[in-house]
């Protein structure tokens, strides 16, 4: 009877096992469907127009044959680094305070508050910015509201969930001897957090800030409604632009031809850039492993 039950118990191990290694299979296998379909429909018009004309050319006529995204790459990288700029002091400093110095109820009630955010549709803080942040930069500010300022504020607000809960992660994983050691020693508990805590966790704090970076970078829908969508390269942080994705999501519908491949061709340019940021995440971590 043990024997048949043990028998039964080792059946379901190793089917187990096989769904398991076909789910993980699946996922590679539907990422380089992806990949490959992508790059050989992208492929085409990069060569024809030249890498260098795709990349800094400032002309996007797709009537005309001209594909320039240079454009489009300065607004993405502009409305990113505004959004970090924005949300990584206070996204590190709201992890700091709640693992260092919080009580332990005021913790349990701020992180489930934090996750919620993340699970706010994403059209949801593109339609609060058109009706709150648009008009407050057009009446305080200048301009036509419609800006890189507008896009950054509310991608900073949506990257902040993933800010706060990997660096949060990494805080609480410092073992408590090394805060006892270093308050042991004399010194008070911010020192402790900035010359030990902080030191000890940056592995984590670093990927986490990589990866509110590549959720700004990947963001359509808010960012569409409150850029502005003109493609042209931008002359202040109050200047509406308009990002890779916002270009896909406003003409992948009606793009055919040329026009089609180099909006695939601009899919290329995201995969790759959020390739290079998932790099600088593993390079990361090899060399704290070499350490």
């Amino acid at each position: 009877m043990r024997r048949a039950s043990r028998e039964w118990q080792r059946l379901g191990e190793r089917c187990m096992e096989r769904l398991l290694f076909a789910g993980s299979l699946s996922g590679i296998v539907t990422l380089g469907a992806m990949v490959v379909f992508t790059f050989a429909a992208g492929l085409p018009v990069i060569l024809r127009t030249g890498l260098g004309r795709f990349l800094l050319g400032q002309h996007w006529r797709p009537l005309e044959g001209e594909f320039g995204i240079a454009a489009m790459v300065v607004g993405s990288v502009f409305v990113t680094l505004g959004a970090l700029a924005a949300a990584v002091p206070l996204g590190l400093g709201t992890a700091i305070l709640l693992s260092e110095f919080a009580p332990p109820w005021v913790r349990r009630i701020a992180r489930p508050a934090v996750e919620l955010l993340a699970g706010i549709p994403s059209v949801v803080y593109g339609f609060y910015g058109l009706v709150v942040i648009v008009p407050l930069i057009r009446q305080h500010l200048g301009g036509v509201g419609f800006s890189i300022l507008a896009g950054s504020v509310i991608l900073a607000v949506m990257i902040l969930p993933t800010l706060i809960t990997i660096a949060l992660d990494s805080l609480r994983q410092v073992p408590d001897s090394y805060r006892q050691g270093s308050l042991a020693l004399g010194a008070t508990r911010w020192q402790t957090v900035r010359r030990v805590v902080l030191p000890a966790a940056r592995s984590g704090v670093v990927a986490a800030v990589v990866l509110g970076a590549g959720r700004a970078v990947g963001e359509t829908m808010a960012v569409l409604m409150v850029t502005g969508n003109v493609a042209v390269l931008p002359e202040s942080i109050l200047s509406p632009v308009r990002t890779l994705t916002g270009n896909i999501a406003l003409e992948m519908g009606y793009a055919a031809g040329e026009h089609q491949q180099a909006l695939f061709a601009s899919g290329i340019v995201l995969f790759i850039l959020t390739m290079i940021l998932n790099g600088l995440i593993q390079l990361r971590r090899v060399g704290r492993v070499a350490r």
